[in-house]
């Protein structure tokens, strides 16, 4: 037993070493800016630059437009399902597969085929139309987490009963849906909704091809004519995604309370 925890220390630690030990570099390169000292003049130039803020307001807004229509898209089937089947939870059903880099490629000029004037919806002729392609882009990228996050909390809810109570009390479907179902499955949506924003965040390839002012694109713009500032943006960017990773593990805990709701 202790020759296994042993081992297992040890590659948890070399684990640890190879993810952490390159951040600590690029954080330190990011912060020689200023020529015989450390600084924080390259967060200060990227953080007040005009288009730093331009594209991570928009891919911000992006990112929460996107958790809506994911949630809108994978909240009420299952609870109309059950509802009208009598059945306590969803049947199992195969998730959605992780969308790869080649495909993102694939969706965008499938969409640069079929909207492109002089097609019956112009959409990439517009602003608002191309900012609506890459929403759709951004919720085909985010359906399979937000799917698993909202699949397990309804799995762990017998939503058929609840249903049941709250219609002999009188209520509706939309006050069922949005005062009971939801807030039982809170703590899914809000980590289905964090890994949607860190993708988003990220995410470069649509965004680069519909020529979208996006975070992303920013960051490799940034890449290919800085030295000092991509470090800075490289350690943000980390920092975003952690944050998004530290708040699933954060809402998590709230799962394993008794739910008020049931």
């Amino acid at each position: 037993m202790k020759t296994n925890r042993f081992w297992s220390w040890l590659f948890l630690l070399l684990g640890v070493a190879y993810f952490v030990f390159p951040l600590i570099g690029t954080f330190e390169f990011s912060l020689k800016m200023r020529r015989g000292a450390y600084s924080f003049d390259a967060y200060r130039t990227v953080l007040t630059d005009p288009q730093f803020q331009a594209t991570f307001g928009y891919s911000v807004t992006m990112a929460l437009a996107t958790i809506v229509m994911g949630v809108v898209l994978v909240v009420p089937p299952p609870f109309l399902f059950c509802t009208f089947s009598s059945l306590p939870s969803p049947p199992p059903t195969p998730p959605p597969f992780p969308s790869p880099p080649p495909f993102r490629s694939v969706i965008v000029f499938g969409y640069i085929r079929i909207y492109t004037p002089p097609s019956i919806l112009p959409l990439t002729g517009t602003w608002w139309g191309t900012n609506l392609l890459l929403l759709f882009g951004y919720a085909t990228l985010a359906l399979p987490y937000m799917y698993r996050s909202v699949d397990t909390g309804l799995r762990s809810i017998d939503i058929a009963t609840l249903t049941e109570a709250a219609q002999s009390l009188g209520a509706g479907w939309i006050t069922i849906m949005t005062r009971v179902i939801l807030p039982n499955v809170l703590v899914a949506v809000l980590s289905g909704a964090f890994l949607t924003f860190a993708i988003v965040i990220g995410e470069f390839t649509m965004a680069a091809l519909l020529n979208r002012p996006a975070f992303g694109p920013y960051l490799q713009l940034i890449g290919a004519n800085r030295a000092y500032e991509p470090a800075a943006l490289a350690v943000i960017a980390f920092g975003i995604t952690w944050l998004c990773m530290g708040l699933i593990q954060l809402v998590s805990r709230f799962s394993k309370l008794p739910n008020a709701g049931r």
